[in-house]
């Protein structure tokens, strides 16, 4: 079209009413899902925004959402990156606060940016006191500015909740018993970090499990070596593991770990893969590039924003919250695990 699109447009094309398009835009009125979706993708497929501004005046809804996170670092920005798609798809315009210090300075600003009026919604990606979050069993009140907490991060913006999950872990440890290895080391991130300590406790449990079964009563663990994030602690560590442990298996709890220890088998004399196989966690470009090429976890920051952004649009909109959203771990698996699982085996990913 030779016109900039109008709400008009987005109506002709979607085979609704101009109050319907308004309906889907805003949340307002009465619409079933599957017509607020078609007026969504008609809208994004014609390149339609709202004039926010003239909506604000007719609806005294301000078309802004805000989003308080700590440090905007790599995976904060990718995370909001993934927020922010859904938060333009809904005809929302997201706003970022970063607010540093205390769980009890973040509350007070969450309740500023609640009470100021300017927002329809506000979405914490860290942790506030419960006293100004929302209650999605409660009645919506129109004049109370729906506040949502997804908390991804803790106040030193160190992941939480599902990023923290190292579920993943088990399948390494399954996937190499099942290949014979029967050794196992965990190179472990430090202990006040929740990611470090669950891939630490499922690494055990894993070992502990495959340990128990009769088939598999041999494999056993040799240790948690170093607990930092420092790549030169994981390449010192590999000299404490014992000289006759190959061949053997290291749970790195992140790439930068995984690379120390193969830097440390190669001081030993050790092969990679071959002597030790090895896995990482976070999926960092250098990985690919290492030789051996590191089999890793890929972590799907985006998603995770556009799940916690998901939520708060529904809560914004009175709509019932989405429950989980599409799994945000990924195996990668490369040469530092040779040929495991290999290509047919149901596990790889």
């Amino acid at each position: 079209m030779s016109h900039p699109p109008t709400s008009r447009d987005v109506a002709r094309l979607a085979g609704v009413s101009q109050a319907t398009v308004s309906y889907a835009l805003t949340g307002r009125g009465t619409i079933s899902a599957a017509t607020r979706a078609r007026v969504l993708e008609v809208a994004e497929s014609v390149g339609y925004r709202p004039n926010l501004a003239a909506r604000s005046m007719r609806t005294r809804r301000s078309g802004r959402l805000a989003v308080v996170t700590g440090a905007t670092l790599d995976h904060q920005l990718r995370l909001l990156t993934g927020a922010g798609e859904v938060a333009e798809a809904a005809g929302y315009a997201m706003e970022t606060h970063t607010v540093d210090g205390t769980v009890e300075q973040r509350t007070a600003r969450v309740r500023d940016l609640a009470a100021s009026r300017q927002y329809e919604g506000v979405l914490t990606l860290v942790p506030v006191l419960p006293e100004v979050l929302s209650d999605p069993s409660a009645p919506a009140d129109d004049d109370a500015t729906p506040v949502v907490a997804e908390a991804a991060f803790d106040e030193q913006m160190r992941s939480l909740g599902d990023l923290a999950d190292a579920s993943t872990v088990e399948v390494f440890v399954a996937a190499l018993v099942a290949a014979g290895y029967r050794r196992f080391v965990h190179v472990g991130g430090p202990e006040h970090f929740a990611s470090a300590r669950a891939r630490r406790d499922v690494y055990l449990a894993s070992v502990a499990r495959a340990a128990a079964d009769p088939a598999t009563s041999d494999v056993v663990s040799l240790g948690v070596l170093s607990r930092s994030w420092s790549g030169d602690d994981a390449r010192r560590a590999v000299a404490e593991i014992p000289a006759d442990a190959p061949p053997l298996a290291v749970i790195a709890a992140n790439d930068y770990l995984a690379a120390g220890v193969v830097r440390g088998a190669a001081e030993r004399g050790w092969s990679v893969p071959g002597d030790l196989v090895v896995t990482g966690w976070d999926n960092f470009e250098m990985g690919a590039l290492m030789m051996p090429s590191l089999t890793t976890v890929d972590v799907d920051f985006p998603e995770a924003g556009r799940t916690a952004m998901r939520r708060l649009v529904a809560t914004v909109q009175g709509e019932p919250r989405p429950g989980p959203g599409a799994p945000i771990h990924r195996i990668v698996w490369r040469e530092s695990t040779g040929g495991v699982p290999g290509p047919a085996d149901p596990a790889s990913t």
